[in-house]
């Protein structure tokens, strides 16, 4: 009885678009190489975020200030920032009251082309990341480059890339909040390098694992029980 449940149910993900965070895999060149769900473009005016429990893109807020997210961002699939992701960086700053945010893992990709909207999946390449901090909450934002891209394509490292660059997507994030009055609470205190960004995303892949387990083994599990 389960092997004809399951059938049903791989079956079934094969018909209907899979949910972003829970349906798709992070990828087998994992954390290297990452499957990347993109919310927001460059030139987005609006902040569009996935709806958690439908996983269609929905507006979140018009952007209050000028300046536009300067990378395409997303967020990593089945990743989560709980209690392992928490403990790293508490780990890190010396601190002992950092919490998750309880968030999929945020990814920021840089490429030297233009995308015309988000709602994609593209492979990107982990080069570091930043230990971001908002509201006293883990929000690390892991940094990437689009796998193939001609101008950033060769980086490895986020010791490679032009500063201006990084310090663009930092300046970024330390503002974006100023007109909510947000922007004390939000603080990066360190940027780290690819080794260190593999370490969060295999965190968070334990969270989301621990949390959430193997979604379409729960919905087999879920149909036997009702069918009994």
């Amino acid at each position: 009885m389960k092997e004809e449940v399951k059938k049903i149910v791989d079956a079934m993900s094969q018909r209907f678009v899979s949910h972003p965070w829970h349906g798709v895999e992070v990828g087998d060149k994992s954390p290297e190489i990452v499957n990347t769900y993109i919310e927001i473009v460059p030139s987005d005016s609006i902040k569009y975020e996935i709806d958690k429990p439908s996983g269609h893109l929905m507006v979140d807020r018009p952007q209050k200030l000028s300046n536009h997210m300067p990378c395409l961002y997303g967020f990593v699939p089945k990743t989560l920032c709980d209690t392992r992701v928490a403990e790293m960086a508490n780990a890190k700053t010396g601190r002992t009251d950092i919490t998750g945010d309880m968030d999929p893992l945020d990814i920021c990709v840089l490429s030297e082309r233009s995308f015309t909207h988000g709602n994609i999946f593209l492979e990107a390449k982990v080069i570091g990341g930043f230990r971001m901090l908002d509201g006293g909450e883990a929000d690390d934002k892991i940094i990437a480059v689009l796998k193939g891209d001609q101008a950033y394509g060769n980086i490895n490292d986020i010791s490679e890339m032009p500063k201006m660059v990084i310090d663009r997507v930092r300046h970024f994030f330390l503002t974006y909040k100023d007109l909510d009055g947000g922007a004390k609470n939000v603080e990066i205190t360190h940027v780290y390098g690819k080794e260190e960004a593999f370490e969060v995303i295999n965190l968070s892949r334990e969270d989301y694992d621990a949390k959430y387990g193997n979604v379409n083994e729960n919905l087999v599990n879920e149909l036997l029980a009702a069918l009994k």
